[in-house]
């Protein structure tokens, strides 16, 4: 893909595949870099220095591919490292995560709202900025989903175990009369249909793919062009993982068949093709 100019997705895992495929949807004709980082996945019980090497190293293998604009889809690398990147690499742009508290915020009902996200994201300051900024008024129920993330790589979505993950999580919320759960990691939105089964139709689930897409193409709009071929765009996965079991989920996940090409971390800044 040396010729085109990409838009770059990285996530800790196949989580930013939820903002890739409504990207896919909404953007046909633009190439993709996808980054999968497996072979550190979980981010979100690592320390936060830890993720902006991963985060940095990622960006620059992004940039090696030529990427365009860098969407860090990942709300784990966004609450530790996007701060980091743009002060890095301050001549691209970067489209980050952050929880949809204030779309929660200005929907609910009873005021009360529940947030699904990792450790490290309800730890970093962008959460609590947000939180500041939209949550006054507001009664803000937090559950870490301990293992989910782990069963959606596997393309685990309606199994037993993600089920217990998600009951844990929710059903308290739901006793606390929560009208609108906000989904703080990419890797949750797979897991909707399960989750609203869950909480029944009366509560709103917000997926922030597509606000993510759409800051997207304002972005490329403003400074890197929009691709306006009429010919589907490529889409190159890479991950550091177990590229078989990558490749097993996508159709799942993305419903599309890619092949998916392994990576080698050198240190915790450089990456090579193997």
């Amino acid at each position: 893909m040396s010729s085109t100019h990409p838009i770059g997705i990285f996530d800790s895992g196949v989580g930013g595949l939820s903002v890739l495929r409504v990207l896919r949807e909404q953007m046909p004709a633009e190439h993709v870099v996808y980054f999968g980082d497996q072979g550190h996945v979980p981010y979100g019980a690592r320390p936060m220095a830890e993720i902006q090497k991963f985060s940095e190293g990622i960006t620059q293998f992004l940039l090696e591919q030529n990427a365009k604009i860098i969407v860090v889809a990942c709300n784990t690398a966004s609450a530790a490292a996007l701060k980091y990147l743009r002060e890095k690499f301050s001549d691209i742009s970067f489209v980050g995560m952050e929880p949809a508290v204030k779309p929660a915020a200005e929907i609910t009902r009873t005021g009360k709202v529940g947030v699904l996200a990792t450790p490290a994201t309800f730890q970093g300051a962008l959460y609590a900025s947000v939180v500041e900024r939209f949550g006054a008024g507001v009664e803000l129920f937090q559950n870490t989903c301990t293992g989910l993330v782990s069963e959606i790589e596997k393309g685990e979505l309606d199994s037993q175990p993600t089920r217990r993950i998600l009951e844990d999580a929710l059903l308290p919320m739901l006793e606390k009369n929560i009208d609108t759960v906000v989904l703080g990691c990419t890797h949750y939105p797979f897991v909707i249909p399960l989750i609203q089964e869950i909480v029944g139709e009366k509560v709103r689930v917000i997926d922030p793919a597509p606000a993510i897409v759409r800051q997207i193409g304002r972005l490329l709009e403003m400074g890197a062009g929009r691709n306006t071929s009429s010919l589907k765009g490529e889409v190159q996965i890479y991950s550091s993982g177990d590229v078989t079991k990558v490749q097993a989920v996508l159709p799942i996940l993305l419903r599309e068949h890619l092949k998916v090409h392994p990576v080698n971390w050198v240190g915790n800044r450089n990456i090579v093709l193997v």
